[in-house]
C-alpha cells in the first residue's frame, strides 16, 4: 500500500517538470507511506512515490525501472499472483532484480502492453512511463480498491495522484466547488459518476486504464462485473453452488495473506468479517491478532459479538471504545484525509480502529463487498416485498381510498410507525424511483426542491440526481431486479464504502484487504442465480450456508447493525452546536447553496424528535467543515475553534 503521483506536461505546455512540486505532491501523502520515497524525472515528465514495505522489505523501492531503463513504474496496491507469472517471464528472458510485484507488472506490461492488466490479481492503481513512445499508462484494479485521481488541463497536460490534496498541492487546478455534482452528491452520499466535488478533478472508474501521449488521452473499460451465467449454462445444485463458491472465499483469503509483514483482520461481529476471521485461522499457525472498535452506548456496541468470535478462533484480540469527544476531535482532521466530505459516520470509527490496528499489523483484513455482492443489505427485501404488495394494492384501490389509508395512518399511527409507513407502498408509487432510489437517498428529489436555493437552482436546473446510478440500473434490463440494484450498487455504492476504507486505513498508515472483491469471486457471486443471495427473509444465503459448520450460531443469525453511531442522539445533545455553527451558522448560510428555513426545519423537527434527520445533518455538516478546509482554505488550526468549543462546554 503506498501514494502514488505524477505530472505529464504535453508539448503545448512548453514546460519541464519542477522537482519541488513532484516532491510537494509526494510528501503530502506521506501517511500512505512512510517507509521510503522516490522520484523519477524527465523533462515534461515526473512520477514519485511514497512507500509502505509490504513485499519484498529490502528491494523494492520505486520509481522502478524494466532492465534497461526504457519504462518507469510507480505503484500502489498488492498483485496476489505475481509468483504466478515469474517463472513464464523469466522463460521469455526477462531478467528480475527483485521479488516485489511491482517487479512483475513491469514484465507484464514489456510482454502484453495494456492487456498486462488482464493478467493482474489483486488491487492496484499503477503508472508506467515508457520513454520511448513517450506514453504514460495508467491503471486501476477491476473493483476500485485503489484510488487514482486526475486532472487533464486545457493545454493537456495531465496530472495524477492516489489522493486529491496532492493533486491541489501540485497547483494542479484552483479548488472550486462543483456545483453540477451537488444533486448527486446529495442523494447519493457521494457521486455516482468519475466526477468528484472539486471542478475539474476526476476519478478514474474501476476496471478501466488510461493512456496519456503529448496532451491526448484514451480511456479504456477493461472490465465489467455485468450479470450473466455461469459458462456452461447449467444450473446446479444449491450444495454445489455454495461448495464452490467457499473454494473461492477460501483461495481469495489465502491470496491476501501475502505479505513479508503482520497481518490482522478488522472484527465487526458481523458474519462477513467474522468469515474472514474464521477461514484466516484455517491458515495460519498461530493465533490471529483482531481488531473492533464501539462506542459507549448500547445501540452503538457490537464488541460482544467481535468478543464471541474472538473467544471462538482463539483470537489475539484487542478493542478502542470511542468517546464523543474523541470523534468530534478528529473530524476536521479525517476530512482532510477524506479529500472530501466523509460521507458515513463510521469513517470515523473505522480510523480509530486503524489506529488501535497500526501498532501490531502492517496488514488487515476487511468484509467491505459482500453486501453488494450478496444482496446484505435489508433494502433489498424491503424493495421486492413492497414493489409486489404495492402492485396489488394499486390495482385493487383507488386513490380516495389510498388518500384516506394514509389520513388515517397519520392521526393515529405513533410518530414511529407513521415515519415507517410513510416509506412504504402506503405512501410511494409502486416503482423503482420511488420505493428505492427516493427512498433511500439521503436528500430525495423532493427534497432537494426545498433545500436548493433559487440561485443553485438556476445554476444547476433540476437534473434527475440519481441519474448515474440509473445508468448502470438500466444498462442491462434483461436481468432480473436484484441483478440491476446489485450491479448499480458495485459500481456506486460500494466504491465510496471503499474510498472510506482506503482513505481512513491509510491516515493510520495501515494497509487493507477485501477478500470478498477478488474478481474471481466477483465474477462467480454475480453470476449465482438470485436464490442464492436473498432468500425469502434470509440475506446472503449462499455465505451462511458455506459458513454453517465454521461460524457460531449467534454470529450466523443475529441482526444487521452496520457499524452504528449514536449520532442521532448526539446530535439532540453534546453535538447541538456543531448543527447551529456549520448547518444554520451565518457563515454557512452566506454560501447562499441552501435555503435557510428549510434548513432550520431540519434542526428543529431533529431537536425535538418530531422527525430522525441524522443522516442529513451529518451530510451538511460535513459538506460545510469540507468547504471550509478546501474551498475556503481554512488551515487545520483555524477548523478548530468551534470543535473544542463543543468539547470544552459539553465533556
Amino acid at each position: 500500500m503506498c501514494g502514488i503521483n505524477g505530472i505529464a506536461f504535453s508539448s503545448r505546455s512548453s514546460r519541464q517538470v519542477d522537482q519541488s512540486t513532484l516532491v510537494r505532491m509526494r510528501d503530502v501523502l506521506r501517511h500512505r507511506g512512510p517507509d521510503d520515497a522516490g522520484l523519477f524525472i524527465e523533462g515534461p515528465v515526473g512520477i514519485a512515490h511514497r512507500r509502505l514495505s509490504i513485499v519484498d522489505l529490502a528491494m523494492g523501492h520505486q520509481p522502478m525501472p524494466n532492465e534497461d531503463g526504457s519504462l518507469q513504474i510507480v505503484f500502489n496496491g498488492e498483485i496476489y499472483n505475481h509468483a504466478d507469472h515469474r517463472p513464464d517471464l523469466e522463460a521469455r528472458g526477462h531478467v528480475f532484480a527483485t521479488h516485489s510485484d511491482t517487479e512483475s507488472i513491469l514484465h507484464l506490461y514489456e510482454e502484453y502492453g495494456k492487456q498486462c492488466v488482464d493478467r493482474l490479481r489483486g488491487m492496484f492503481a499503477f503508472a508506467i512511463w515508457n520513454r520511448l513512445t513517450k506514453e504514460l499508462f495508467i491503471a486501476r484494479d477491476r473493483l476500485g480498491v485503489k484510488p487514482l485521481y486526475y486532472v487533464h488541463t486545457a493545454d493537456g497536460s495531465l496530472y495524477f495522484a492516489s489522493e486529491i490534496k496532492a493533486l491541489l498541492a501540485a497547483d494542479a487546478l484552483r479548488p472550486e466547488l462543483n456545483h453540477d455534482a451537488l444533486p448527486d452528491y446529495l442523494a447519493n452520499h457521494a457521486t455516482s459518476d468519475d466526477t468528484t466535488l472539486f471542478a475539474g478533478v476526476r476519478r478514474l472508474l474501476p476496471g478501466h486504464t488510461l493512456l496519456w501521449q503529448d496532451g491526448k488521452i484514451q480511456i479504456e473499460r477493461y472490465w465489467d462485473a455485468r450479470p450473466g451465467e455461469f459458462a456452461d449454462g447449467q444450473p446446479r445444485a444449491v450444495a454445489d453452488y455454495v461448495s464452490e463458491w467457499s473454494e473461492l472465499f477460501e483461495t481469495s483469503v489465502k491470496l491476501r495473506l501475502m505479505a513479508d509483514v503482520p497481518l490482522g483482520v478488522f472484527l465487526s461481529g458481523g458474519i462477513d468479517s467474522s468469515a474472514i476471521t474464521g477461514v484466516m485461522s484455517k491458515l495460519v499457525a498461530e493465533p490471529i491478532k483482531t481488531f473492533s472498535v464501539g462506542f459507549d452506548a448500547p445501540e452503538a456496541n457490537e464488541l460482544e459479538y467481535a468478543r464471541v468470535v474472538a473467544r471462538a478462533f482463539g483470537t489475539d484480540h484487542h478493542e478502542v471504545v470511542v468517546q464523543p469527544a474523541d470523534f468530534l476531535a478528529a473530524l476536521p482532521h479525517l476530512i482532510w484525509h477524506e479529500d472530501e466530505p466523509l460521507a458515513h459516520p463510521s469513517s470515523v470509527a473505522l480510523y480509530f480502529v486503524s489506529q488501535l490496528a497500526q501498532r501490531h499489523v502492517k496488514v488487515v483484513l476487511s468484509g467491505e463487498g459482500s453486501d453488494e455482492l450478496l444482496a446484505g443489505y435489508n433494502r433489498y427485501r424491503m424493495l421486492l416485498l413492497n414493489l409486489s404488495a404495492g402492485k396489488l394494492y394499486h390495482q385493487f384501490s383507488t386513490e380516495g381510498i389510498r388518500s384516506l389509508v394514509r389520513s388515517a395512518a397519520t392521526r393515529l399511527a405513533p410518530d414511529a410507525l407513521r415515519r415507517k409507513l410513510s416509506r412504504t407502498f402506503l405512501w410511494l408509487e409502486p416503482d423503482v424511483g420511488s420505493l428505492y432510489f427516493d427512498n433511500f437517498a439521503v436528500f430525495p428529489r423532493h427534497m432537494q426542491r426545498h433545500l436548493f436555493s433559487k440561485e443553485l437552482m438556476a445554476r444547476v436546473g433540476q437534473p434527475n440526481p440519481y441519474a448515474g446510478m440509473l445508468s448502470y440500473f438500466d444498462a442491462d434490463p434483461s436481468a432480473t431486479l436484484l441483478q440491476r440494484l446489485l450491479y448499480a450498487d458495485l459500481k456506486t455504492y460500494l466504491q465510496e464504502l471503499l474510498m472510506k476504507q482506503d482513505q481512513m486505513s491509510m491516515a493510520a498508515s495501515i494497509e487493507s484487504r477485501v477478500p470478498f472483491l477478488d474478481h474471481k469471486l466477483v465474477e462467480f457471486s454475480t453470476a449465482l442465480p438470485d436464490r442464492l443471495k436473498l432468500r425469502g427473509w434470509t440475506t446472503k444465503y449462499v455465505l451462511r450456508e458455506a459458513m454453517k459448520t465454521v461460524l457460531p450460531e449467534t454470529i450466523l443469525n443475529r441482526p444487521k447493525m452496520g457499524f452504528p453511531v449514536p449520532l442521532a442522539r448526539w446530535f439532540r445533545g453534546e453535538f447541538r452546536p456543531l448543527l447551529d455553527e456549520y448547518v444554520v451558522g451565518e457563515r454557512a448560510l452566506a454560501r447562499g447553496l441552501f435555503q435557510a428555513d428549510f434548513l432550520r426545519k431540519l434542526v428543529q423537527e431533529h431537536a425535538t424528535g418530531k422527525a430522525d434527520h441524522m443522516e442529513r445533518l451529518w451530510t451538511l455538516v460535513n459538506f460545510e467543515m469540507w468547504q471550509r478546509r478546501f474551498i475556503d482554505g481554512d488551515s487545520l488550526a483555524a477548523s478548530l475553534p468551534q470543535i473544542k468549543e463543543v468539547v470544552r462546554s459539553n465533556f
